[in-house]
């Protein structure tokens, strides 16, 4: 599926030719994904910008955690939702719609991801990711109690936070640039 329009509403185009190294990294990207997202064209008007995006998100996205890929994909949509961030929404929800194999757990997670039926671990970790992006300056001891009584490790909590700040970071650039997600996003995994 052709994208209906640019990455963002500026004009930043992407390196011509990309470097080999950059062109491999789409190329992958179109094979596993039948895309290159949208938000690694934007980034790729500066092949710097683009590696440090790409190794921070593949750090905390892919890397070993404790954290299961899908739940890592549900705080991006938790986090983008109560953002109101258009791009990630779609982008995370077809991800979770992909690893949960369940084509409403997106759906619900971006709407109210309290009516989605979550185990207790996956709800506290959520509930933290949420309270993280919108009062963060109120978490204390309790609520990373909280998740350790549903059996999150430290190193647990360490990645929900930076899962969770960093979709708080991405949101609003997305936001403020009106990165568009991919076309074919929408139709992934329905």
């Amino acid at each position: 599926m052709t994208d209906s329009r640019p990455p963002t509403a500026l004009d930043l185009p992407m390196v011509d030719p990309l470097p080999e190294d950059t062109q491999k990294y789409f190329d992958i990207c179109t094979e596993k994904l039948g895309l290159i997202p949208n938000v690694l064209k934007a980034n790729a008007f500066d092949i710097d910008k683009l590696n440090a995006f790409s190794g921070i998100y593949n750090d905390l996205m892919l890397a070993k955690s404790g954290l299961s890929k899908l739940e890592r994909e549900m705080i991006a949509v938790v986090v983008s939702s109560i953002n109101r961030c258009f791009y990630c929404i779609v982008a995370h929800g077809a991800a979770v719609r992909q690893l949960s194999g369940d084509p409403m757990l997106g759906e619900m997670l971006a709407i109210n991801y309290r009516v989605a039926d979550l185990d207790p671990r996956q709800r506290a970790m959520l509930d933290f990711a949420a309270k993280m992006t919108t009062e963060s300056y109120t978490i204390e001891e309790d609520d990373r109690q909280v998740l350790r009584d549903v059996g999150c490790s430290d190193r647990d909590i360490w990645d929900i936070a930076n899962v969770a700040g960093f979709f708080n970071m991405t949101n609003r650039v997305a936001s403020a640039t009106a990165m568009w997600p991919n076309d074919g996003y929408h139709k992934q995994s329905r």
